[in-house]
């Protein structure tokens, strides 16, 4: 299990693709893992270096205490980049994965080549607070079996949620083995996010996708952050739910491969 200490802590972090490759970094939503790009690796990876990794308070990296901040997470980033030796990288991520990822942006411009977000959003409305605040509650509470069930159906479209009730079943005892008091202090960390006001520093060439059904950070988040980014491009997926790249791992690829190589030409021309 590969680990490097950066910026005072171990982060757990998985390489793929040649050494000579373009970096692409993609880092995960709130519950998930480096494991979670399970649909990824492959396409992601084929003709790119693709670098995965728990952010610090998941799963494999180290659970120190708090509190989180999107900018502790950015060092956390920029630091694990050094150690491998990484000047710049396509800086990538869903969900909590994207909010990082634009915080990073936003304090190492020079670092990243571009910016690509999925199910994303800059700062929290009532709604979306209440839902995360329901989780918080769950969270405090110990109760695995009662954060699966307020949480989960936000996550995926009614169709995926219909087809994959095994899935489902299995993920629902995974939640047993959360770290609740790291997982509250992820939590606390979006909570306290409000990132809206800066978007427009961000220079790096920007590409935000987002489901069709998202019910988590619906579609309006998406249309703040591609409206605030000059030049930023903005895609909406039919039919996906918040979690795109389970549900459409096949059009997510293509739309992150499309982008990346559209740039890496423009860099090369």
């Amino acid at each position: 299990m590969p680990k490097i200490h950066a910026n005072g802590i171990d982060l757990y972090y998985e390489l793929y693709g040649p050494p000579d490759g373009d970096v692409l970094v993609l880092s995960n939503g709130i519950l998930m893992s480096a494991g979670s790009w399970a649909y990824q690796k492959a396409d992601l990876s084929r003709h790119n270096r693709l670098l995965l990794y728990d952010c610090r308070g998941m799963w494999n990296s180290d659970h120190p205490r708090g509190p989180y901040t999107m900018e502790l997470h950015a060092d956390d980033l920029a630091a694990l980049l050094d150690a491998l030796g990484i000047q710049q990288a396509h800086i990538g991520g869903i969900s909590y994965g994207a909010e990082v990822s634009m915080a990073f942006a936003l304090k190492y411009p020079q670092r990243a080549r571009s910016l690509i977000l999925s199910s994303a959003v800059s700062h929290s409305e009532p709604l979306l607070k209440a839902m995360i605040e329901s989780w918080r509650k769950t969270v405090v509470a110990r109760d695995a079996d009662l954060f699966f069930q307020v949480s989960y159906w936000m996550n995926f479209s009614q169709a995926w949620i219909e087809a994959n009730q095994t899935t489902l079943q299995a993920t629902a005892q995974r939640y047993h083995s959360l770290d609740f008091d790291a997982l509250l202090e992820l939590i606390d960390c979006f909570l306290g996010m409000d990132l809206t006001a800066r978007l427009g520093e961000i220079q790096a060439p920007t590409f935000v996708m987002v489901g069709e059904r998202d019910i988590l950070k619906p579609r309006h988040y998406a249309e703040i952050i591609a409206g605030a980014i000059r030049g930023a491009e903005l895609v909406v997926v039919p039919g996906s739910g918040h979690a795109l790249c389970h549900e459409r791992p096949g059009v997510f690829n293509t739309l992150v491969l499309g982008f990346m190589a559209k740039h890496q030409a423009c860099d090369q021309g």
